[in-house]
């Protein structure tokens, strides 16, 4: 009896060679699965050419529910970015996509999954570790870490030996990954990082800011708890919200990305994202929290939005770390409710009012105006203890007579 081998299939140049390499390489049966997590796919072409191309059967599963829900809303009530920039659109994905094939693979009887990230990247990392979170039994096949391809020239020309035709073509051949949240680019004139992105030629959903409408376009966000419930008062689930965001945000040039990381393998890569929706909405959900959150909170939760920005990245969804983190992600995340106005205008988002029933803003607290609840007269005290540190600092540097910083304080002014 053959081998049966689950294939995290994506219908692109990879995947598709991996299938005829597998079948070459093992005595096996290739089950390819499609995990749809929101990208642009016509999956009727693709479960053909998984077929065409030697895969015994090929499913699509639909996640794009369970990928908001479970994956990007906690992300998002968590601020996670990694290295000031990235939200990570990739990154949540692989977790959920890595619980599905395990899924598969226990629905086929298969035993073992195979993927396409390379020896290079950060997928390996997050598909091995999601694998092995579910189905430490299960062996694990990535076939970049071991054939002797070393380039998508080298793929192409693979593929062409076989009479199979290339689901790319080489003038476009940027190596992308998209989903509900993001698109992601890497490859051609970004390996020189003295190059300017051709975005004309790259860009997917988004326009170039330059190339966005001479008008300002409004638009207003509404959460409860956290999570995005609707826009301009239209109630939404999460994968139409994200989706009408996407459009909005891509028409007005928001949310380009060109960044330099820090992979986990240790190299640097350069990679240009485009996450409109997304970026749109950690900007509402972070302006929410200004009002609703108290100073304490708020800055324990940039700390924690650092921690969890580098666990996503690094494959490590499904670890205790990160659900304890989720869970003190939730319990800040009670009183963050209600609703945002914004401007978008070129690639910029500008805030235009909120509101909130949790609001901790109070004007007769903070208005210039005296109000019956602050006295001026209150805050000597409290300065000069918080101060203390500074002044005994500045005692024992310039020392000065025992009192004299007392009297100097308590000294009545003249009369005028």
């Amino acid at each position: 009896m053959k081998k049966k081998i689950v294939l995290a299939y994506s219908g692109g140049l990879d995947t598709t060679v991996i299938i005829p390499w597998l079948k070459e390489n093992y005595d096996c049966e290739i089950a390819a699965v499609c995990v749809d997590v929101g990208q642009e796919a016509d999956w009727q072409v693709i479960t053909q050419r998984a077929l065409n191309t030697g895969a015994s059967s090929c499913s699509v599963l639909d996640v794009k529910k369970e990928f908001v829900e479970s994956y990007l809303w906690p992300m998002l009530k968590s601020g996670a970015v990694y290295e000031d920039k990235y939200l990570l659109g990739t990154a949540i994905a692989r977790p959920l996509i890595a619980k599905t094939l395990v899924g598969a693979a226990r629905k086929e009887r298969a035993k073992a999954i195979a993927h396409g990230a390379t020896g290079k990247g950060n997928d390996q990392i997050r598909f091995d570790l999601g694998i092995m979170a579910f189905a430490p039994d299960l062996e694990i096949i990535a076939p970049w870490r071991v054939w002797r391809l070393k380039s998508r020239d080298e793929e192409i020309r693979y593929l062409r030996r076989r009479g199979i035709e290339a689901p790319t073509k080489k003038r476009d051949s940027y190596s992308r990954d998209d989903n509900l949240w993001h698109i992601s680019h890497e490859g051609l004139e970004l390996e020189d990082p003295s190059s300017a992105p051709n975005y004309r030629k790259m860009l997917k959903m988004t326009v170039p800011p330059e190339r966005a409408p001479n008008r300002v376009e409004e638009l207003e966000l509404e959460f409860e708890r956290g999570i995005p419930v609707s826009l301009n008062g239209k109630k939404m689930d999460g994968v139409e919200l994200i989706a009408a965001l996407n459009k909005i945000g891509g028409a007005n040039g928001v949310g380009l990305i060109d960044l330099v990381e820090n992979r986990v393998v240790g190299m640097k890569s350069r990679g240009v994202y485009e996450t409109p929706g997304g970026t749109i909405l950690y900007y509402a959900h972070q302006e929410l929290e200004h009002i609703c959150l108290d100073r304490q909170s708020y800055a324990y939760k940039q700390q924690l939005s650092l921690k969890m920005g580098e666990l996503i990245y690094g494959g490590l969804w499904f670890t205790p770390l990160r659900e304890a983190l989720s869970a003190f992600t939730d319990a800040t995340q009670k009183t963050v409710s209600g609703k945002v106005r914004l401007q978008l205008y070129k690639g910029n988002i500008i805030s235009a009012g909120l509101s909130s029933p949790y609001s901790l803003y109070n004007a007769s607290i903070a208005s210039f105006t005296t109000g019956d609840l602050y006295n001026h007269a209150d805050s000597k005290g409290f300065v000069r203890l918080y101060g203390l540190p500074v002044l005994v600092r500045a005692m024992m540097e310039k020392p000065v007579k025992p009192g004299t910083a007392a009297k100097a304080e308590t000294k009545k002014p003249k009369k005028a």
